[in-house]
């Protein structure tokens, strides 16, 4: 909690360091129409990490794969994600977000192929609708289930194979999204994830993601996922828009028990394990230029950068991106 007034404080100050002598909820009727951006004029791709507030229409569909590179302590994790949303009625939207990617390792094998990650379903819920003139934001409440589709162990000599967390995920999202006018009539749109997952326990056998060894033999219960993510796009022109995540998340414990068999000829019994990977915080910023080519097609290119913190280890992702909408 600690850690999360740091990050809130400073935001705040960021905050008002960038706009020292402006209201951010700038009263539209302070600036002359003629000279104030339209929201039909202003045309969006989206940040990074925020997800949208707003749902498709109803037989909309939207297609946006991503593809990265995680760069860590000598390994490169090539990935790639893809938002794949239908509007199934007006203010529901449902989708999934399938994931895969390739390892590479400076100090052992890397993966033996591309491979498939877990498998995200998802259902999205329009609360509010924002109205030019009002102070309510669109939003939306959204429900994940992440399926483990992912190999996660009995990995053998290729640890860098596995791309799952081997377990049910359920993801609950609260996602505004609001529009303010600034004093020279440009557009900020922000939006505001908040989401919290909860994820339910596991078998592992042998080689895991979670640093179990050959011959192993348990369980896994990984901790819960809070998740908060303020966003911010600024439209700098209708085709170019710079975007920002500034993202927080706190991972709670997670808890491997079982045991190690044992070894032929010594004699010995299998030895219990039980490993604890104590809880973690993580920082991410994310900035990002956006080119839209229409209403209906964007492309963002970025970088995620996550600093080091407690129990969290520092990686540059590049990242890139391309809406569709249809």
């Amino acid at each position: 909690m600690n850690g999360l007034r740091r990050f809130w404080t400073l935001l705040l100050l960021g905050a008002q360091g960038c706009f020292p002598h402006s209201n951010l909820a700038y009263s539209q009727t302070a600036i002359p129409s003629e000279s104030r951006e339209s929201l039909k004029d202003a045309w969006w791709t989206g940040p990074i990490l925020a997800a949208s507030g707003a749902t498709l229409p109803r037989g909309h569909v939207l297609v946006e794969p991503y593809f990265y590179d995680v760069r860590g302590n000598h390994t490169n994790g090539f990935g790639s994600s893809s938002y794949l949303l239908y509007g199934l009625a007006d203010g529901l939207t449902v989708g999934s977000i399938p994931a895969g990617g390739y390892n590479m390792v400076s100090n052992g094998a890397n993966s033996s192929n591309i491979k498939m990650g877990d498998l995200t379903l998802l259902a999205q819920h329009r609360l509010t609708q924002f109205h030019e003139g009002s102070w309510v934001p669109t939003s939306g409440a959204v429900v994940e289930e992440t399926l483990p589709t992912g190999k996660y162990d009995r990995l053998g000599n290729r640890p860098s194979d596995g791309f799952g967390a081997g377990v049910y995920t359920t993801t609950l999202g609260f996602y505004p999204q609001t529009y303010f006018w600034l004093p020279n009539g440009r557009i900020l749109r922000m939006r505001f994830d908040v989401t919290q997952a909860i994820s339910h326990s596991a078998a592992l056998e042998g080689v895991s993601v979670y640093g179990t060894a050959a011959g192993f033999s348990g369980r896994v219960k990984p901790g819960g996922s809070f998740f908060a993510d303020p966003a911010w796009e600024y439209s700098v022109t209708r085709n170019w828009v710079l975007a920002l995540d500034a993202a927080y998340r706190h991972n709670w414990n997670t808890r491997v028990t079982g045991e190690n068999a044992a070894n032929p000829g010594s004699g010995d019994g299998p030895s219990s394990v039980q490993i604890n990977s104590g809880s973690s915080e993580e920082f991410a910023f994310a900035p990002a230029v956006e080119y839209n080519l229409r209403s209906n097609l964007g492309i963002i290119a970025g970088v995620r950068v996550i600093p080091p913190s407690h129990n969290t280890t520092s990686t540059i992702t590049p990242v890139i991106a391309i809406n569709f909408v249809h």
